[in-house]
């Protein structure tokens, strides 16, 4: 039998200028390849710090986050996690009212999408 090699995980040296960027580029929706140029980076390399910066940004149940639908702001609790968003329940003491007739008392936030923690 041959020897199997673990690889690990290398965690990516990531700034704070980093992270924002690609945050940013994330919930513009751009490629990992816009992001890699912007990063100026390989692609192979981009694509740890773009993956080590979602797991990193990723939220808990419980959470209270701040988000935007249609250009106004919203809060919410994390009630579920999904692959790439979460189920929110609003507050509608901390969200714009008029967006009620809009929204059920629930909601899908995409993770990129997530503004804030509070």
């Amino acid at each position: 039998m041959s020897e199997e090699k673990i690889e690990e995980k290398k965690t990516p040296k990531v700034s704070p200028k980093m992270k924002e960027l690609v945050k940013t580029e994330l919930r513009k929706g751009s490629s990992n390849s816009r992001i890699a140029k912007l990063l100026e980076k390989e692609y192979e390399e981009a694509v740890q710090i773009i993956d080590y910066i979602k797991e990193i940004i990723r939220p808990e149940v419980g959470q209270v986050i701040e988000f935007t639908f249609r250009d106004e702001k919203m809060v919410g609790t994390i009630e579920n996690l999904l692959d790439n968003s979460s189920v929110v329940k609003i507050d509608w003491t901390r969200s714009e009212k008029g967006m009620h007739e809009l929204l059920e008392d629930k909601t899908i936030v995409n993770f990129k999408d997530i503004e804030g923690y509070l």
